[in-house]
């Protein structure tokens, strides 16, 4: 285990040793933040319920599949409004506001047009998602350095070589991070949703024990999301690095 991962561990440990004590002395009220322990052994509760297992796969699910249709639909935009100047001159303004557009408040056209349930999801955490990673393709392209370019030239590469051996691989760390703020939009969205609409998962989860007043339970079902956008990050992380070995 590296250093830096036990030194976070070391932090969370102590936080939570701190909110204890606080809790315990009366500082802080139990009704507003559970003690970390009552978390603790709430979050066993759920898993052995299969409640939680259940919702941790529905979120899982739903936050993957938006964000990998919005790569799939967000790179080649990117890249296409990159290379046509004037498509970049007539959108990039609208795409730049809309990056700043509370979007998720026309759930209830969503809940319109696709009805209740996951479509309607997956579709608005996937325009949420898009948006940053159109963003940072664009941007991605254009550093990347004239000197690349002119030795692609020199070795008369075609467009298509050129454009896998130098201008992606020149891309990708901006590029992937665009993907990083796209998990995070979408993660944020497919909870958001499920919490407000109560369509199953994670959100509905804490919805659900808020509703019956079970603070330790919320709690952890809040834990059980920040740990999925852990994972999230962590794949999102080895990805990168099996697509740049060096």
């Amino acid at each position: 285990m590296k250093l830096s991962t036990i030194v976070g561990l070391a932090g969370v440990a102590a936080l939570a040793v701190l909110l204890e004590i606080l809790i315990g002395q009366g500082y802080i009220s139990p009704f507003l933040v559970a003690p970390p322990s009552e978390i603790g052994v709430e979050l066993v509760a759920l898993w052995k319920e299969e409640r939680l297992v259940e919702a941790l796969l529905m979120t899982f699910g739903s936050t993957l599949a938006s964000t990998g249709i919005a790569i799939s639909v967000g790179v080649p935009v990117g890249f296409l409004l990159n290379r046509v100047r004037l498509l970049a001159e007539a959108y990039e303004g609208w795409i730049a506001g809309l990056f700043s557009a509370p979007l998720i408040l026309l759930y209830p056209l969503f809940l319109v047009l696709f009805g209740r349930g996951l479509m309607t999801i997956i579709v608005i955490s996937s325009i949420l998602a898009t948006i940053p990673i159109v963003l940072n393709t664009m941007q991605a392209f254009a550093q990347v350095r004239a000197v690349h370019l002119n030795v692609a030239r020199a070795f008369k590469l075609t467009s298509w070589q050129t454009f896998w051996k130098v201008l992606l691989p020149a891309a990708l760390p901006t590029i992937f991070t665009g993907i990083r703020l796209a998990l995070i939009y979408s993660m944020i969205s497919v909870v958001a949703i499920e919490y407000l609409v109560v369509l199953g998962g994670l959100g509905s989860l804490v919805s659900d024990l808020y509703d019956r007043y079970n603070i330790p339970g919320m709690y952890a079902a809040i834990v059980a999301v920040i740990g999925v956008t852990v994972v999230f990050f962590k794949l999102a992380t080895e990805v990168e690095r099996w697509l740049r070995p060096v």
